[in-house]
């Protein structure tokens, strides 16, 4: 079981839905003082509200990762209503389908923008408050299998979660002397808001001819014989913010039944 989390303070970005939100209210759960933040505010507010009604503690707090002026506020925002800065969840990232050859200049730095560049300013940010007061820290992105390994039809996707595999790994050995230790999480196919993103552009752009198809798809490949559900991470996610995981640091840890085995 991992370490209580009774009283750290931690940020999950893009906590409005999906992953996010299942991260903050699993972390939450074991005592954690979250603050929730998401480019949608209405959404942040709504998981805050319902961690508190459960009787835990959370603010919500609205950011665009990918501006830097955005995100410090964010970090002394937390350190404003918590002391300090234990651990950050950089979760926040969009996800497209589209053919190889269709991808374009705009395509991808919408994505690459918000998946690695708001991954390096989250991690440069939390890194800063958590120097500045001592004592340590973790840092948590969240990549995916597709940063493990490349898709013909989501690769300025997988070339952003291969970013944020290398991002952990250079933010692991930069940070290390501090006390900070720095791992990503890489997540399978989960059925969630960005899957339903990644299913429109297969439809929108010819790729796949029926609903759920590259879904399905990917699924069948599984090993343990379903797909996952936001709740799955939740465990890896409560052991890399615990002390239980202190000696981990630069590793990418796939959580996805065994989809991709390496």
């Amino acid at each position: 079981m991992p370490a209580t989390l009774a009283g750290r303070s931690i940020i999950v970005t893009g906590a409005g839905r999906g992953i996010g939100a299942a991260l903050a209210r699993g972390l939450a759960a074991e005592g954690a003082h979250l603050l929730a933040a998401d480019r949608d505010e209405a959404g942040a507010r709504a998981v805050a509200d319902g961690i508190n009604a459960d009787g835990g503690r959370a603010v919500p707090f609205a950011v665009d990762v990918v501006q830097r002026d955005q995100v410090r506020a964010m970090v002394a925002a937390a350190v404003s209503a918590f002391g300090r800065l234990d651990v950050i969840f950089n979760n926040a990232g969009i996800a497209q389908a589209r053919p190889f050859l269709s991808i374009t200049e705009e395509d991808w730095r919408q994505v690459t923008d918000v998946n690695a560049l708001g991954c390096l300013i989250g991690m440069q940010e939390a890194a800063r408050q958590m120097i500045a007061q001592g004592g340590g820290g973790k840092i948590v992105n969240t990549a995916s299998i597709a940063g493990r390994r490349g898709s013909p039809n989501l690769a300025h996707y997988s070339a952003s979660k291969f970013a944020v595999v290398s991002l952990t790994q250079s933010g692991a050995g930069a940070l290390g002397r501090h006390g900070i230790t720095v791992n990503a999480i890489c997540p399978g196919i989960i059925a969630t808001d960005m899957w339903t993103d990644i299913e429109q552009g297969h439809r929108e752009t010819g790729l796949t001819s029926r609903d759920n198809e590259a879904f399905e798809t990917a699924a069948a490949r599984i090993a343990l014989g379903r797909t996952a559900t936001p709740q799955d991470l939740v465990g890896m996610a409560c052991f890399l913010a615990s002390s239980g995981s202190d000696y981990v640091n630069g590793q990418s840890l796939v959580v996805d039944g065994g989809l991709v085995m390496m």
